[in-house]
């Protein structure tokens, strides 16, 4: 993965995260068609949840996606749901890196893994996509919207992934995953406005109720852009993919209009009109326009996303106090629980 935005994408391999390279091509040789070492191992500065390397020979290179070591929480990590849902998106035509195979054997690396290719083009950090001339900004955001709108047009069950989730009820059930997670985590401690979100979201659900693939993290930085066109070559990290309401999915991708960019990739305070990006209220009319959909649950959406984002970063302060977070961004995400709690509050009082 390369180009101007995908700076520092790799760093020497951090303390803690390791790889036994030896048992590493083992595998690979026996598992991966074409391998051939030596093998040389770098660690992506993403993957907050998954710790994500690069792997290179002398011929090729890969990506391996890992489970982290130490003690998980139940349900998180689940990288076989990754490359179930990956696998069969590719066969769906819909733009994703190729799986070459899953190791479900935590004795050869110390956790289950995945390897799969390395997919050449421009990763984007920053939403306002700096290095891109102004003109041909709207195309590139017309792409991503074209993209998610894309994915939750595809007929589950005609896809293989009809049990990929429950039908129905996904907001009730996503919030009480959260909830859970959130109150879970005694070392993380609590935030007041956390704790006013476990009581204002169940009982403001909207009554829609509609099912549909979702990604779960659809962010211009999980996506590889192809070298020089405004195309999206593939999606990347599908950990929180599964059945729900394609109208959370979008609200948490749209939430980079309402997101500083110290937090996380987001366009709050920048003059869009400067930089060539369309409006938040465009951006919702060309999603609605494309999948059918209503905005009338948007507000709702993203209240509930940003408080979605605060319990992730909130498991993610867990895992830093544990010793076991697989990003030195650990700590910014963990001092950022309190900033997006309150966002997530003021999405409640228009």
């Amino acid at each position: 993965m390369t180009g101007q935005d995908d700076r520092d994408a790799v760093t020497t391999v951090r303390a803690g995260f390791a790889l036994d390279s030896e048992a590493l091509c083992a595998w690979m040789e026996s598992h991966v068609e074409g391998f051939a070492g030596p093998l040389a191992i770098e660690q992506f500065k993403g993957g907050q949840s998954n710790p994500t390397y690069r792997l290179s020979t002398p011929r090729t290179q890969y990506v391996l996606r890992r489970k982290p070591p130490g003690p998980l929480l139940p349900g998180a990590h689940a990288i076989e749901r990754e490359v179930r849902v990956t696998k069969a998106l590719e066969t769906a035509g819909f733009p994703v890196a190729h799986i070459f195979a899953l190791c479900e054997n935590p004795k050869v690396i110390g956790t289950p893994f995945y390897v799969m290719e390395l997919v050449e083009g421009r990763i984007f950090w920053d939403a306002t996509f700096p290095s891109v001339p102004r003109a041909d900004r709207p195309l590139y955001f017309d792409a991503m919207n074209e993209a998610i709108a894309r994915l939750h047009g595809f007929d589950p069950a005609a896809n293989g992934l009809g049990d990929f989730g429950k039908s129905g009820n996904y907001f009730e059930r996503q919030i009480g995953r959260w909830s859970k997670q959130y109150l879970a985590d005694d070392l993380a401690g609590r935030d007041p406005n956390m704790d006013y979100m476990l009581e204002w979201l169940p009982a403001h659900i909207p009554a829609s109720d509609v099912t549909a693939i979702v990604h779960g993290d659809f962010r211009c930085d999980n996506m590889i852009f192809h070298p020089t066109e405004p195309r999206i070559v593939a999606v990347l990290d599908w950990e929180l993919s599964t059945l729900g309401h394609p109208f959370a999915d979008f609200a948490y991708h749209a939430m980079m209009y309402r997101t500083p960019p110290h937090i996380v990739a987001g366009l709050a305070g920048a003059n869009l009109e400067t930089l060539g990006i369309p409006s938040e209220a465009r951006y919702v009319g060309d999603y609605c326009r494309r999948t059918g959909l209503s905005d009338a649950d948007y507000p709702f959406a993203l209240a509930f996303n940003f408080f979605r984002l605060a319990a992730i970063f909130h498991g993610i302060k867990g895992r830093a106090i544990r010793g076991t977070a697989s990003s030195a961004e650990a700590h910014n995400r963990a001092r950022a629980i309190p900033e997006l709690a309150a966002i997530a509050v003021a999405q409640t009082r228009p």
